[in-house]
């Protein structure tokens, strides 16, 4: 069964954590089952991405279909009306937004999981089939560390160096400072990492490339319109790391749904900060399309 935490308790513009598991055998409810399951997503989304990338390595088409969705969502809080009726039958009188990414049941009608860790990990476990290993079990707690690095040390760490880098007040500037500090050595970690290896852990891919590629795409499309060109500059400067996203990009998994226009129509479409000198500075060239 799907826990919801109830819409009273959560953000104004946060959707629900329906929080359903696929298990091993029929006796959990749900159950890896061919066609039994949707899954709906934004690829312009950077989870829904990595959902994507996921479902690409592991080979899903056949098994587990992939509904795409616009970049955009056509609703102003933030929902797909095509995910309305799931929501809705969800959760009793929803209210909220009807977000992207969903783990639909086609059985039920109803929602198995909206939290993405999740996903990834029942497509990994559940799902996987004949497909690569994508989380080895001696490696769980690494793709773990690696996530939250991505999470903490990439994504928020340039997001907050960006609102903060234009601004002249000495402590907006600080922190700014700070931010990059933060950013920079994460950066530096994940290229020590990398050095001579085509892969994070080893000789395949795993979640941790999922979740440090997902990261680079949206450094490089969608933060450095706010960081300032000497702090791109440094960020360029980790070239095993961006020989390491050039070479997934060029994969299929990777590069398939892999939109950098849409991602800049979704970022512009909500994006009220101001662009900066780094704007012109571009690391990959990920689709020739920018």
């Amino acid at each position: 069964m799907s826990v919801v935490v109830p819409s009273s308790l959560l953000p104004a513009s946060a959707s629900p954590a329906f929080r359903g598991r696929i298990g091993r055998s029929a006796d959990s409810g749900h159950y890896a089952v061919p066609h039994r399951y949707r899954l709906h997503v934004a690829p312009a989304d950077p989870d829904c991405l990595s959902i994507a990338v996921t479902h690409g390595l592991l080979g899903l088409d056949a098994t587990l279909p992939l509904r795409l969705l616009p970049e955009v969502p056509d609703a102003p809080d933030g929902s797909y009306t095509a995910l309305r009726p799931l929501y809705e039958a969800s959760a009793h009188l929803y209210a909220g937004p009807a977000a992207a990414p969903v783990l639909g049941d086609a059985w039920t009608g109803r929602i198995v999981s909206t939290h993405v860790p999740d996903i990834l990990r029942d497509l990994a476990l559940r799902f996987r089939g004949d497909g690569p290993d994508l989380l080895p079990e001696e490696h769980h707690e690494e793709i773990d560390a690696l996530a939250a690095l991505c999470a903490d040390g990439v994504h928020r760490a340039a997001q907050r160096a960006g609102e903060l880098g234009l601004d002249t007040e000495e402590g907006a500037r600080r922190e700014a400072e700070e931010a990059l500090g933060t950013l920079f050595a994460a950066l530096a970690d994940l290229d020590a990492r990398l050095t001579g290896r085509a892969y994070l852990l080893g000789p395949d891919p795993t979640l941790a490339d999922v979740h440090v590629w997902g990261a680079l795409v949206q450094l490089d499309t969608v933060h450095r319109w706010h960081l300032d060109a000497a702090a791109l500059d440094r960020v360029a400067g980790f070239r095993a790391l961006w020989a390491y996203a050039q070479r997934l990009a060029a994969r299929p998994a990777f590069a398939r749904h892999l939109d950098v226009e849409a991602v800049l129509r979704r970022h512009r479409a909500h994006c009220r900060g101001r662009e900066a000198a780094g704007a012109g500075i571009r690391v990959v060239d990920w689709s020739g399309t920018v």
